[in-house]
């Protein structure tokens, strides 16, 4: 009987392994999406509208975006991420590690490139008065947009790495 509970635990470890590896993947896409989407999207199809028009769509993204499911991706992702490596070290799956461990750290760069300037851009942009929106714009738009490009690019590879792992982890298990 205690072959079977060992040969059990080992099958329901993958699983766990298998299913943080997938949660970690499905969110650091989701992000890698939401990013891209501002950069190839969004933000050149505002470039055209008039101040006051780009200021309160920014501000009505800014504060929309603070919601359960942005939160449960942009902070679940990298728990997932940082779990599964542990585990990819500790399991069958740890030919999967050094790539479980690049698409965390690009993940992190998104996050803190997110955290460091993209937010207090929102927050300033969000506390700006309506005396002079084409200033606010101005000091808003394009470092807003060139670092929102860098974490696209850095989440993007992210995702990459982290389905790459993905394939390596389906072989280690195979």
């Amino acid at each position: 009987m205690g072959r079977l509970t060992a040969r059990r635990f080992d099958e329901d470890m993958r699983l766990v392994q298998q299913l943080t590896l997938v949660g970690a993947t499905v969110g650091a896409g989701l992000m890698a999406g939401l990013f891209a989407a501002f950069a190839y999207a969004v933000m050149p199809a505002l470039r055209g509208a008039d101040d006051r028009t780009f200021v309160d769509a920014m501000q009505r993204i800014n504060v929309t975006i603070v919601n359960g499911w942005f939160l449960l991706a942009f902070l679940g992702t990298p728990v997932l991420a940082a779990l599964a490596a542990v585990l990819a070290w500790r399991g069958a799956v740890r030919p999967a590690l050094p790539w479980i461990v690049v698409g965390l750290a690009l993940y992190l760069v998104m996050f803190v490139v997110t955290v460091a300037v993209n937010v207090p851009l929102n927050d300033a942009l969000a506390a700006a008065g309506s005396a002079d929106l084409g200033a606010e714009r101005e000091r808003f738009e394009s470092a807003w947009v060139t670092w929102n490009v860098v974490r696209a690019v850095a989440s993007t590879a992210g995702f990459g790495a982290l389905c790459w792992a993905l394939v390596l982890a389906g072989r280690a298990a195979g």
